[in-house]
Order: C-alpha cells, then structure tokens, then sequence
C-alpha cells in the first residue's frame, strides 16, 4: 500500500513537471513559427508599437483639447452681478433728468440765481468803473481850481456825481447871495454841506443797488441746496422701504441726483458771496471818492466867503491895492 502511494506520487510530481515545461517552452516556439507560417518580415514588430505610443500621446492632448473647448463656456457662464445700476445715467445731466420735480426746481431755482449773479457782476462792474473814473476827474478839477465859480465852469458840460456836487454847491451859493457879508457865514456852509451829504447818499444808495440780490443768493444758496438734497435722500429712503432691499446700489442713482442739488447751491452761493465782498468794498471807495469831491467843494465855498466877506469889510479899493 505505501508503495503504491509513493508510485502514484511519483507520477504526479512528473506530470506537474511537465506541464511547467511545456507552459515555458510554448511561447518561444510560438514567436519562432509566426515568421515561417505568416511570411512576413520580422521587422514589422515596430510596426505593432506604434499605436501603442501615440495612444498615450492622444490620450494627453484629449484633456487639453477638452480644457480648451470647455474654458469659453466657463466664461460665458459665469454669473453676472447685479450693482442695480443698469439703465442710469450718472452723467450730471442724466442726473438732472431723473430728480425728482422737487429737486429739479430747486437746481433750476439755484441755475437762474447763478445767471443774476453773473448778470449783475458785469453790469455793476462797468458801472462801478464808469462812476469812479468820472469822480477822479472832477475830484482833479476840484483840487486845482481856485474858487467855486471856476470850477463850476469847467464842470458845467460834464456829467457824473462830481458835476452834481459842483452844480449843486453853485446852486446854493447863488441862492445866498443876498446874505454874503450881512450874515454869518457859517449858514451858507451848513446849508451847501447838506446838499453835499444828500447826493452823496443818493450815489451811495444808487450804486449799492443789486447788491442785496447778491447777499441773499450767498447766503441762502446753500440752504436751498440743502433743501433738495434732503428731499431726493428721503425719496430715496422712500425706494428702500418700497423694494425691501438693503443694497444700496438700488438707491445709489436716487442719492447722487439729492447731492447733486447741493452742488448747484454750493455753485450758487460761492461766486454771490466773492463777488459781493468785493463790490463792497468798491462802493466803500467810491462813496470815499465822492466824500473828497464834497470836501474839496466846501472848501472852496468857505474860500468864496471869507474872500466876500473880507473885501466887504475892507472894501474893494484896499483890497485891490494890497
């Protein structure tokens, strides 16, 4: 029985054994009998390589054609964001255009007070300028004349503040003529003096006018302005609570239009409040200018009389022999 056993085990361990020589032998006899049975070359063996380079090389520019094809689409479908500003014009007319009618007529208000105030710089400008050179001249003829009959001569043809004065102390003088020597002088004096001081309020008062137009822009200007801005901003607001939104894009056109009625007030207001001041103080030089003139004409009226008066009291022969 172990005999058998050991046989039979034999057998086994030679049919394995020729099996695992015959599974190493066949493949070799296969690659040696493919040439004879086929005919062909053994160089087409790089032949059969081929393709399975270029697959790996196909398989690498797959994704980058892939990538590339896909990449637009990507763009293009990219989400867009919403900045609720689409279809304004934040240009400073669009803007105009879209306040509210409260706003508009306020920057409309503030517009026409700018063109008042241009209007009444140029025009005061020429008149202040005319004025002051016509009283430099008569304040020249005033200065060098010797006596007031003199200079009203010269004065008689020109026009002007300082030609009223001349006329208007002539004027008075000769209305006193009856009264030079009998009487104190002193009346004579008061009297054309007062004359003076009342053309030199009327020219004031003349020349300052327009100029309370220019103060009141200056200095409400911005206020109104200010009225418009709180205005469009409460509309604004307004909007807000109608979208129920917080965003403050969907409200950003609405603001910029209340803001933009405080620049027209603050436009408004700075050249009224410039030009003002120094319009001011020309007409503070020129009413000065015209106190010259009053002054230099009183002095040649009380020249007058006291010459009046000395030749009356002394007589006129003595006063010619001296």
């Amino acid at each position: 029985m172990a005999d058998r056993l050991i046989r039979n085990r034999s057998a086994l361990y030679a049919v394995a054994g020729l099996l695992l020589i015959s599974g190493l032998a066949l493949p070799v006899v296969a690659q040696e009998a493919a040439p004879v049975q086929n005919g062909a070359p053994a160089v087409t063996a790089p032949a059969d390589t081929n393709p399975a380079m270029s697959a790996p090389a196909a398989e690498a520019t797959a994704p980058v054609a892939a990538d590339a094809a896909i990449a637009p689409r990507a763009e293009s479908d990219l989400p867009m964001v919403e900045t609720g500003l689409q279809g304004h014009d934040l240009s400073p007319w669009g803007m105009f255009m879209a306040a509210d009618y409260v706003v508009k007529s306020v920057m409309v208000g503030l517009l026409t007070a700018s063109l008042v105030t241009l209007i009444i710089w140029v025009a005061k400008s020429m008149q202040l300028s005319g004025a002051r050179r016509r009283a430099y001249k008569a304040l020249r003829e005033v200065l060098k004349a010797d006596s007031l009959e003199s200079v009203a001569t010269v004065m008689a043809s020109r026009r002007g503040i300082g030609a009223m004065l001349v006329k208007a102390a002539a004027e008075e003088v000769e209305m006193s003529s009856d009264l030079v020597g009998r009487v104190d002088p002193g009346g004579i004096k008061e009297r054309v003096s007062s004359r003076l001081s009342r053309i030199e309020v009327a020219a004031g008062r003349k020349i300052s006018q327009s100029l309370g137009i220019l103060a009141s822009v200056g200095s409400v200007g911005p206020f109104v302005g200010l009225f418009g801005t709180v205005w469009g901003i409460m509309n604004a607001f307004v909007g807000i609570a109608e979208t129920q939104t917080t965003n403050l894009a969907v409200v950003a056109p609405g603001i910029a239009e209340a803001l933009l009625a405080t620049a027209f007030g603050l436009v408004a207001a700075i050249p009224a409040v410039v030009i003002y001041n120094a319009f001011a103080r020309s007409v503070t030089g020129y009413r000065q200018l015209l106190a010259d003139v009053s002054a230099g004409i009183e002095r040649l009226v009380s020249r007058d009389l006291d010459r009046a008066a000395l030749t009356i009291t002394r007589g006129p022969t003595a006063l010619a022999a001296e």
